[in-house]
C-alpha cells in the first residue's frame, strides 16, 4: 500500500494580516501533525494551490518556515491566490518544477502510481488551462499510459452547487482540459482544491474529488445567489482543518477525507475476525 496526503488552500500569510497569519498557521500545523502520525506514513504530500494569500514573496518565505520541520517530501501546485514569480523565487527542486513554458507543471512517479501536477493559475478566481498547458498534459500522460495516475489541479472544472464559487461549465479551459483527459484510462482520479470543502463528482469520465482546506472551510449553502448583489450570507466557517489521503493498492487509487485533531476513541479492535462462510 502506498499513500500520498493532499493538503490545499493553506493561505499562509504574514504579519500584514495578523489574525489570518496565526489562525492559518495553527490550522496548517495541526494538519501536518496528523499527517506525520498516519501509519503507514505517506510517501509524499502534495499541496494543491492557494499556498499563500496574496502571492507575495514574503508569504512564500513564511510557508518555507512553517514547512521546515516536515519529514515528508512536499510537492507544490499553485492556485489563484498564488504568484508563479513569487513562488519560484523561494521554491525549487523536485517539488516545484516548471514545464518548457514556465508553468508549474510536472509529473512524479511513486512506484505503482503517478502524480501529474497541473497549473490552472490565471484570472481572478475560476481558473484557466491554455493550449500550451493542455499540450503538455497530453504529452505527459502519453508517457505512462498504463500506470495508475492521479491528476492534481487547483480549480475544480465541475460545479459544486455553491454558486458564487462555481465555474462556468462553458468556459473554454474546461472543454480543453476535458478533451485531454477523456478516454485516458490510466487517470483514476482528479484531485482539486479551491472550494475549501470536500465534494465529489465526475469529469471527462473520471472521478473528481475536491479536498477540504487546511485554512477555514467554505459554508455549504446551495441556495440561489445573485453574484452582483451582496446579501450578507455566511460564506466561510471555522469547521476543523482537514486533508485528503490518496491510497494506491492493487492497482487502484482511493481517496479518504481526514479531519485533523484529537478525538476520543469510541471502539477498539479487541475481538477476533471471523471469515464469512
Amino acid at each position: 500500500m502506498l499513500t500520498i496526503a493532499q493538503i490545499t488552500d493553506l493561505h499562509v500569510t504574514t504579519e500584514k494580516d495578523p489574525l489570518n497569519q496565526q489562525r492559518n498557521e495553527d490550522r496548517l500545523r495541526q494538519v501536518m501533525k496528523a499527517i506525520h502520525e498516519l501509519r503507514p506514513r505517506p510517501v509524499a504530500i502534495v499541496a494543491s494551490g492557494d499556498l499563500v494569500d496574496r502571492g507575495e514573496r514574503e508569504e512564500y518565505l513564511e510557508l518555507e518556515r512553517v514547512m521546515a520541520d516536515c519529514e515528508i517530501p512536499i510537492f507544490y501546485a499553485i492556485g489563484n491566490h498564488d504568484s508563479r514569480e513569487g513562488f519560484l523565487s523561494v521554491f525549487s527542486g523536485p517539488g516545484a518544477q516548471t514545464d518548457a513554458n514556465g508553468f508549474v507543471q510536472y509529473a512524479v512517479d511513486f512506484g505503482p502510481m503517478r502524480l501529474v501536477v497541473c497549473d490552472s493559475l490565471d484570472g481572478p478566481n475560476h481558473g484557466e488551462y491554455c493550449e500550451d498547458r493542455a499540450a503538455w498534459l497530453a504529452a505527459t500522460l502519453d508517457e505512462a499510459p498504463d500506470k495508475p495516475t492521479a491528476v492534481v489541479i487547483h480549480h475544480p472544472p465541475i460545479p459544486s452547487g455553491i454558486q458564487w464559487m462555481d465555474p462556468d461549465p462553458a468556459s473554454p479551459w474546461i472543454g480543453r482540459l476535458a478533451g485531454v483527459l477523456k478516454g485516458r484510462e490510466q487517470v483514476q482520479t482528479i484531485v482539486c482544491g479551491h472550494l475549501h470543502r470536500a465534494f465529489n463528482g465526475v469529469f471527462a469520465g473520471h472521478v473528481l474529488s475536491s479536498a477540504p482546506a487546511t485554512s477555514i472551510q467554505l459554508t455549504l449553502d446551495l441556495s440561489e445567489v445573485d453574484m452582483f448583489v451582496p446579501d450578507g450570507r455566511e460564506i466561510l466557517v471555522e469547521e476543523p482543518p482537514a486533508f485528503q489521503l490518496l491510497m494506491c493498492q492493487h492497482g487502484s487509487i482511493t481517496t479518504h477525507v481526514c479531519q485533523a485533531g484529537e478525538y476520543t476513541p469510541a471502539v477498539t479492535y479487541n475481538f477476533p475476525f471471523r471469515k464469512l462462510a
